[in-house]
């Protein structure tokens, strides 16, 4: 016993799946390779909008090895109510896109017809020789040019925060002796994840299928699929056991899933489609938002009035809403607000969910305005932050379960070295590059939602927890095993976790920083359930040394039960199975948020970062150098990888404040650099050292585990940190992010 690994709460455990990932193990969507099984590639449309008034498949189809191709006129019967075509992911409002569903395109990059093959070179060739004819229509891909005709959805998207006005912001702005008000903008940003799309959907006969799908929630994808296809909930299996990389993108079903079984379906064969880079920019993207930020306060500083207003875009055919406006009237303390968010429709397809939707817009952008009204009032930046702090939730107003903010100001600040910053723009130099500090605040929510989990335990000693969860990278195994082994007090090398089956106990999907908290404390609480049954079994055995004790009475450690007074009385977990004369026994439990606690007090997690950045004089280039992002999210299950997960975030913010913008040619309505070569990401030599601080607090209210996850709150704030610090080394204000070296220039 002395060589296995005690991994409770807070034990910088390492990925329990890294060595299957890093040897090759880890069979991810694309991997699973059925036999006989077929290869098809998308041809997608090169109009923005109109209709398809030809299409001669001819050439494809006299291709050797070309099965078929399917368009709108031959794919065979779907489910056509949209009720059936929506996810379970809070679902927007509006008709979905539906994959060769007929003649109508509606943005550039739609997938009109698949071509399947015996393999994915011919495919794909294949695909080149479709002859199309188009009539075009009138089409509108410039948000700018439609802020104007931006609304507020009559039903919103489920899962949105209204904002909530208090007071008189206008008046109170124009009263306000200083004042800041400016316009504000974000580039449109797509998901690149590692791992492209892809879906193998394996025909085993009888109406049978099993789907091997990249998704953050196979519930989602199997209740979708099954509807569309009319298939039988029980024959059809839905696997996604890794994942690489996802961050919103797989939220809700990708049209490959859809396209892999519509050719399943017509040919009865395994079918497997796999999107290109250049197609992955064909579906959801964060949004491009103009937020106006005014902000009104007293000479010292305290705020007095905030007037925010927003415009994203979302598609023709949905309403895609983000909660925008609503953080910095939440964070900071200010009598009177009035708050607007509203969308534009423009002719792309349905924008989605990007790493903290929503805050990492409207948050790093008002932080920027923040950081405008401290050299407005001539206060340090930390400072204007903590003369508007708050310990009550500002917008409705109502406490917070827990808010460490302060701390997290305090131990940054104090990391980072902040008091020795000179507070004028361009006062810090080292030879001909300009040095930058700049700093914001960052906020989350910290999210729970119903969810189930199984513990079974073995006649040899061993337990398996599973849930239908998925992990597309935050490092979920682990956090089940070190739950797990936290409760149970068993070794983790005695504890498998099983997810990403949709035959397992039903999770919600992977996202909003909610897995820990939901799939955690369902875990837990399986495991609990457990134990007491194992105990109850023991209690039963003639003449055992556990007879008749209760529950109050015994431990549970080294795979043992025994008694408190007296560790060395007591039985291990095998000793009880098999005198119980039982192979396995197992619990199933849910875990769910208390609602009305919900309702009564706000769950945020939050941050404060600090970013050093350098920018050569004479040509404008600018690099990050130094950042410290100090974190409150609850409970820390886990530092190594939760720490993983800050950093990961932190690499999106640079993202965001320096390179990633898809760029439109809106004379015809398509993204131009949809590639890695020309959508810049960072890479190792744009990532510099990153410190990141866990400011934990004690919370027993967020929810049963004391978590609040963590896979957002990196990316918030860190953005606005950077341009913040741009600003304070150049002396430019620059309000557009990214902040290319064209606009410092």
């Amino acid at each position: 016993m002395t060589n296995l690994t005690r991994a409770g709460f807070g034990t910088p455990l390492s990925r329990v799946d890294g060595p299957a990932k890093v040897t090759g193990q880890a069979q991810y969507a694309a991997e699973f390779q059925p036999e006989d099984m077929l290869h098809a590639h998308v041809h997608t449309a090169r109009i923005a909008k109109g209709k398809i008034t030809r299409i001669d498949v001819s050439r494809a189809l006299a291709v050797e090895g070309v099965v078929d191709v399917l368009t709108h006129e031959n794919r065979p019967k779907v489910a056509w109510f949209d009720l059936k075509y929506k996810d379970m992911t809070a679902p927007l409002r509006g008709s979905p896109f539906k994959a060769l569903y007929d003649e109508n395109v509606i943005f550039s990059g739609q997938p009109i017809a698949l071509v399947v093959a015996e393999t994915p070179e011919i495919a794909r060739y294949a695909s080149t020789l479709l002859d199309v004819d188009y009539k075009w229509a009138e089409f509108q891909t410039d948000l700018a040019q439609v802020l104007d005709q931006a609304f507020v959805p009559r039903i919103p998207r489920a899962g949105y925060h209204k904002p909530k006005s208090r007071g008189d912001g206008e008046q109170a702005f124009s009263d306000a002796p200083v004042q800041v008000s400016n316009r504000y903008h974000l580039s449109p940003e797509h998901h690149n994840p590692l791992e492209m799309f892809a879906s193998t959907v394996i025909w085993e006969g009888d109406g049978h299928v099993t789907i091997s799908d990249k998704t953050q929630g196979v519930k989602n994808s199997h209740w979708y699929i099954c509807n569309a296809m009319g298939w039988d909930r029980d024959k059809v299996r839905i696997l996604s056991p890794f994942v690489g990389g996802a961050f919103g993108s797989g939220l809700r079903p990708q049209y490959q899933l859809y396209l892999a079984a519509l050719a399943a379906k017509k040919l009865e064969r395994s079918v497997q489609v796999v999107m290109t880079r250049q197609e992955m920019f064909g579906h959801g993207y964060r949004p491009e938002c103009y937020q106006t930020v005014s902000l009104g306060a007293d000479r010292e500083g305290h705020l007095k009035g905030i007037v925010n207003s927003a415009v994203t875009a979302t598609s023709s055919i949905e309403n895609y809403m983000e909660t925008v406006v609503n953080w910095g009237s939440m964070v900071y303390r200010c009598p009177d607000a009035k708050l607007d968010y509203k969308i534009a429709k423009v002719d792309t397809a349905t924008p989605c969910d990007m790493r903290a939707p929503g805050g990492a817009t409207g948050m790093n952008l008002f932080e920027v305005a923040m950081d405008e009204l401290a050299y407005a009032c001539d206060i340090d930046p930390l400072e204007l932050r903590l003369r508007n702090y708050t310990d009550r939730e500002a917008m409705k107003d109502k406490p917070y379960t827990s808010k460490a903010l302060h701390d997290c100001y305090e131990r940054g600040a104090a990391k980072f070295g902040w008091d020795r910053r000179s507070h004028a723009p361009r006062s810090m130099r080292d030879g001909h590059e300009l040095i930058g500090w700049g700093m914001a605040t960052g906020i989350w929510e910290a999210m729970m939602a119903p969810t189930s989990a199984r513990a079974r335990l073995s006649a040899d000693g061993t337990l398996e927890v599973a849930t239908a969860t998925a992990d597309m990278g935050p490092g979920t195994y682990t956090m089940m095993t070190q739950i797990a082994a936290d409760t149970t007090g068993l070794p983790v090398e005695k504890i498998t976790a099983k997810l990403g089956d949709s035959d397992l106990p039903f999770s919600p999907v992977q996202g909003g920083s909610m897995t820990a908290a939901s799939a955690g404390t369902a875990v837990q609480k399986a495991c609990d359930a457990l134990l007491e049954e194992l105990l109850e079994a023991a209690r039963r055995i003639e003449d055992g040394p556990l007879a008749g004790v209760d529950l109050d009475e015994v431990g549970f450690g080294d795979g043992r039960i025994y008694l408190i007074d007296d560790t060395k009385i007591g039985m291990r977990f095998e000793e009880i199975l098999a005198a119980a004369e039982m192979d396995s026994l197992e619990a199933t439990e849910l875990a769910k948020p208390g609602i009305i606690n919900m309702m009564r007090k706000a769950r945020n997690t939050h941050s404060a970062v600090f970013v050093e950045v350098r920018v050569d004089e004479d040509v404008g280039m600018a690099r990050v150098t130094r950042v410290v992002n100090a974190v409150a999210a609850g409970r820390i299950i886990n530092p190594k990888t939760a720490r993983s997960q800050i950093l990961g975030g932190v690499v999106f913010g640079i993202g965001m404040a320096l390179e990633e913008e898809t760029l439109a040619d809106h004379r015809i309505g398509r993204w131009m650099n949809h590639n890695l070569a020309e959508y810049h990401v960072p890479v190792n030599a744009d990532v510099p050292d990153i410190d990141v601080l866990f400011v934990e607090e004690q919370d027993d209210e967020v929810n049963p585990i004391g978590v609040k996850g963590v896979g957002e709150i990196g990316v918030v704030g860190t953005a606005a940190a950077i341009a913040n610090a741009l600003f304070h080394a150049t002396g430019k204000r620059v309000r557009e992010l990214p902040i290319t070296i064209d606009k410092l220039l």
